[in-house]
């Protein structure tokens, strides 16, 4: 009697159902990601109302003495005030960073990977809702900044997310060159290992060839 079970195709067992309920690593790291920048950009919008409710009047005021003020600014361009001209241009460049940022978030198995990426997500995010829904107009609204930096340039939350990222990647490709120089130079040791062990043997062939 043929088997039922054959006909209609391989059955379930234990081990299929167990897998097919329990997420996997890479999915639990996106929602994790995704978690975290939806926090990220809450955070940067609520600071930008406090700083809108709390900072109109114009004048500075100490956060860590004269290293960090507060002080209220709307900022057309990018970091340093530039490109203040060209708003509508750096809002096209900044929807094509968030696009390829969650692309590669959602692609990407590596934790740590997954964490900076949610970060640099975030930040857009925040200073892109700027851009779209704030004055004066959908396209070309100033982002807010509060966060002075000893009068160097002014930012805000999701400036500081995008900074740390740069940092952790810096450190990262460097973590990186480091170890492609470690394997270069265990690679050229065995290779020396090698020739100096066929140069030992060199006498011994020769002598075998006189024989």
């Amino acid at each position: 009697m043929p088997n039922m079970q054959e006909e209609a195709g391989a059955p379930l067992t234990a081990a299929d159902t167990t897998s097919a309920s329990t997420p996997s690593p890479q999915r639990h790291w996106r929602a994790l990601a995704l978690t975290a920048a939806a926090i990220g950009v809450v955070v940067d919008q609520g600071t930008k109302v406090w700083a809108l409710s709390s900072l109109g009047d114009g004048q500075s005021r100490p956060l860590i003495g004269d290293l960090v003020q507060l002080r209220l600014i709307r900022n057309a361009g990018a970091a340093f005030s530039f490109g203040d001209g060209v708003t509508s241009l750096l809002t096209l460049v900044a929807v094509g960073i968030s696009v390829w940022v969650a692309r590669a978030l959602w692609r990407t198995t590596t934790r740590i990977w997954a964490l900076t990426l949610w970060v640099l997500l975030g930040g857009a995010i925040g200073n892109l809702i700027d851009r779209f829904f704030r004055s004066p107009g959908p396209g070309r609204g100033h982002v807010v900044d509060f966060l002075d930096y000893g009068g160097l340039f002014v930012g805000n939350v999701a400036d500081i997310a995008i900074v740390v990222v740069a940092v952790v990647y810096g450190v990262m490709i460097y973590s990186g060159l480091v170890q492609v120089k470690h394997a270069v130079s265990k690679a050229w040791a065995n290779i020396d290992v090698l020739l100096k062990q066929r140069h030992d043997e060199l006498p011994k062939l020769v002598e075998t060839c006189k024989q």
